[in-house]
């Protein structure tokens, strides 16, 4: 999960969770993790990864609270539910007033399959629960460094509506969100830090110390990569000091081969199985709800593919870009992915050969469908550098292929052949 925001005037004029973004998370303990190394305030935890551990981790914290919390790389973890009911009480986040109730907590959530309104009816299975230390809290608010995608810049959010839904605050009360961008020439100013105390109604030294948070966050986030860093929330604890208490962060995974600490705390569990297959074959795969399964090359002629299915009254399933010097071998290993799908009644391949040469996806279609069998309808529209030579190889497999002189027509025949 991403967020995406657009701002106009400082002021949000959308605010919406992406998912389906080349986006690498990270649990919360291994954000606070970054937190703690960039000297950001934070609580002491202990991550376990199997029950007998439990004890052991929960006696090494201090009381006289225990905040347990089941890690998956989904928000709403408080309000979600346990398909399973010995997992016991409700909620992925608990609290507990002994070490000995903190484990069993902690026991009775690993290995249970825990749905939040971002996991899907199907749920995400806990294989970590963070125990942390608890404390008492004078107030809550919402914080975070976001990418505005309207101006390409690095944006504070910033809310005294801490630990509720960021986008329910921006659509219902939107004047309770402070948002602004930070101009890359001039960078981060000590200003920029006090305009966010000052909007959560912080003083004295708590401007001091959110002004040094912020800073933090922002070389945090800029030196790792980052797409979303959010503290949500960000508590005034009783003493009057600044805590963060919840952490998401989210990474560009393109910039994946120059960060190897962030790199080294990707589970690998918590990625869709189709998406990590591509990514081991160098393709570009994203999963989406629809019955359509599309192979294409190139971004721009994905979307505009996606775009056709729709306009002519059907949904993708996908996003898969073979781009543009894929091989038989990584063509083959696509259409296997798209085949995998339940969801897919139907398969359109799309392929305009510029530097992908239409008689090498011809090759890797066949090849893939004389494998692994082929019980969808399958439209092939290919045009480009050896158009012919890969028509011919459709045409002389004998396959069931639909053929196809134009998008527009590969659109309307994939969409008539999955309706029936």
């Amino acid at each position: 999960m991403s967020v995406s925001l657009r701002l106009k005037d400082s002021k949000v004029v959308e605010f919406q969770n992406i998912s389906g973004t080349r986006i690498m998370n990270i649990h919360e303990y291994q954000a606070k993790q970054f937190l703690r190394d960039y000297g950001a305030p934070v609580l002491d935890g202990r991550i376990v990864l199997r029950a007998e551990e439990a004890k052991t981790a929960a006696g090494e914290l201090d009381g006289p609270l225990w905040v347990i919390k089941a890690q998956i790389h989904a928000g709403g973890r408080g309000k979600g539910t346990f398909i399973e009911e010995s997992a016991g009480k409700k909620g992925g986040v608990r609290l507990a007033e002994s070490a000995s109730d903190a484990a069993e907590q902690a026991q009775k959530m690993l290995g249970r399959t825990l749905v939040t309104k971002q996991t899907g009816p199907t749920g995400k299975q806990v294989g970590r629960v963070y125990i942390e230390e608890g404390c008492e809290i004078e107030s809550e608010f919402y914080l975070a460094i976001l990418i505005d995608r309207a101006t390409s810049r690095i944006a504070f959010v910033a809310s005294k509506d801490g630990g509720m839904d960021i986008e329910e605050v921006a659509a219902k009360t939107p004047e309770r969100i402070l948002s602004f961008a930070v101009d890359p020439a001039s960078g981060l100013s000590g200003f920029h830090g006090r305009r966010i105390a000052f909007a959560l109604g912080l003083k004295g030294k708590q401007i001091k110390e959110c002004v040094k948070l912020v800073q933090t966050l922002f070389q945090l986030f800029t030196e790792k990569d980052c797409e979303m860093l959010e503290i949500n929330p960000l508590i005034l604890t009783k003493e009057g000091t600044l805590l963060c208490l919840d952490c998401k962060m989210g990474f560009d995974s393109n910039a994946m081969y120059r960060q190897p600490a962030v790199l080294a705390f990707h589970d690998e569990t918590e990625e869709d199985p189709k998406e990590l297959a591509a990514s081991k074959f160098d393709l570009n795969y994203i999963a989406l709800d629809g019955e359509i399964g599309c192979m294409v090359n190139g971004a721009g002629l994905a979307m505009a593919t996606m775009d056709i299915i729709k306009l002519f009254g059907s949904e993708p399933a996908n996003f898969l870009d073979v781009g543009g010097g894929a091989t038989k071998e990584k063509v083959t290993e696509a259409f296997k992915i798209i085949t995998s799908d339940k969801n897919v009644k139907g398969i359109l391949v799309n392929i305009f050969g510029g530097i992908m040469r239409c008689d090498v996806i011809a090759e890797g279609v066949v090849e893939a469908v004389r494998n692994i069998g082929l019980k969808v309808p399958l439209v092939v529209r290919l045009e480009g550098t050896n158009v012919d030579s890969g028509k011919k190889i459709i045409n002389d497999s004998e396959l069931n292929v639909i053929a196809a002189d134009n998008l527009s027509d590969a659109a309307r025949k994939i969409v008539a052949a999955v309706k029936g």
